[in-house]
């Protein structure tokens, strides 16, 4: 019973670890998991999650799409998609591509439940969390959890090929580390309960 109890705490404590971290969005769509010390008017100073007895870092807020912090909120910072919108000429099919990636960094939070699934599924057994774990992540969002923002700019093939495109790397991403928790918890339990024997 004692082992039962320890394999679920270590489990719990090696989940709450994984998303104990603050993550910043780039203007570039690239992630970085970092402890937020600050944000001032036009920076934001952090240390590299990784290395937290290391350097501080700087970025200006010019750059960053947005901040998520451990405890789920958020700052979106987007300055840049208002001097767009005041902009009169029409955007090109490469910068719609590109403004639908960088849309769905911000917006799509649809692969919860297919992230949920495969991190339950993968705690019981991470050979059968395999079988929801490639079932989700070789599908497309479906389009009532794509969450987009514009409902007129949707419509446009070139943004919804990039705010999809974008969706499905994000929905894999989330599917495939909640299928490596679950599968580094199931290691851990096994590890515990054959030292203990």
């Amino acid at each position: 019973m004692k082992k039962i109890i320890l394999t679920i705490f270590t489990s719990i404590f090696t989940i709450t670890f994984c998303f104990s971290q603050d993550l910043i969005t780039m203007k570039t769509s690239e992630d970085i998991k970092a402890k937020i010390l600050e944000v001032t008017t036009s920076e934001i100073k952090y240390k590299r999650f990784d290395n937290q007895n290391g350097p501080v870092f700087t970025l200006l807020k010019s750059e960053v799409s947005m901040v998520r912090y451990e405890n789920g909120t958020k700052d979106i910072f987007n300055e840049e998609k208002k001097i767009e919108t005041v902009s009169t000429s029409s955007p090109s099919s490469a910068d719609l591509f590109t403004q639908g990636q960088s849309d769905a960094s911000q917006y799509y939070k649809g692969y919860k439940g297919a992230g949920t699934g495969t991190l339950i599924t993968s705690l019981v057994s991470p050979i059968v969390g395999l079988i929801p774990a490639i079932a989700c992540s070789s599908t497309q969002p479906k389009q009532i959890n794509l969450d987009y923002p514009d409902t007129e700019l949707i419509k446009n093939a070139d943004y919804y090929n990039g705010y999809t495109k974008k969706s499905k790397k994000i929905k894999q991403g989330k599917v495939w580390k909640n299928w490596c928790i679950g599968l580094g918890a199931n290691i851990v339990a096994a590890i515990l309960i054959t030292s203990g024997q």
